[in-house]
């Protein structure tokens, strides 16, 4: 991961852009030399090839993980450049060791992060992912079992949800 931008710091060297079509809607993908710097929820534009060939491999890279992701498969994860504080980026890769189709609750990240009682703070974090579907916060569950929230909606959520539920190990036929 990146040295930390400032909090909230829009100034990030995006040099690359793709526009996605996925099942849950268009998806802006983002990456500079470093790596993946987002995936969002929005159109972005129209794509931009990058002016250096590592950006252009990072966003390729995300787009291979996307299109892995919505054929049901476990995707790889790209090289991220993540930009945000140290909690942030500790919940952020909390959030990518959370196992395809299985969700965790708000508390338990905070618990393994060592943050008892922080599951406000880690729901603030969550907010901020600013790696949509790849660094999974939409696994993430109130206690009560609960959705929560998510920035494209709860139809979205439940969409991601029963999409990796569908294709998890435990339902696959032998010989797929």
């Amino acid at each position: 991961m990146a040295p930390a931008a400032a909090p909230g710091s829009r100034l990030r060297p995006v040099t690359a852009r793709l526009r996605f079509r996925s099942p849950v809607g268009l998806l802006c993908v983002e990456a500079g030399d470093r790596g993946v710097l987002g995936i969002t929820f929005e159109d972005c534009g129209p794509s931009r090839a990058g002016v250096s060939a590592r950006a252009r491999a990072h966003v390729e890279g995300a787009a291979e993980a996307l299109g892995a992701y919505f054929a049901g498969t476990p995707p790889r994860l790209p090289v991220l450049d993540l930009h945000g504080s140290p909690f942030q980026r500790a919940v952020w890769s909390a959030l990518a060791e959370i196992p395809w189709g299985e969700v965790r609750s708000y508390g338990e990240i905070a618990r393994l992060l060592g943050r008892e009682g922080g599951a406000r703070a880690v729901g603030g974090a969550n907010h901020e992912n600013p790696i949509a579907i790849l660094v999974p916060c939409h696994r993430v569950v109130q206690a009560n079992g609960r959705l929560g929230g998510y920035a494209a909606g709860l139809e979205v959520k439940r969409w991601l949800l029963a999409h990796e539920a569908a294709h998890s190990p435990a339902l696959r036929r032998v010989g797929r």
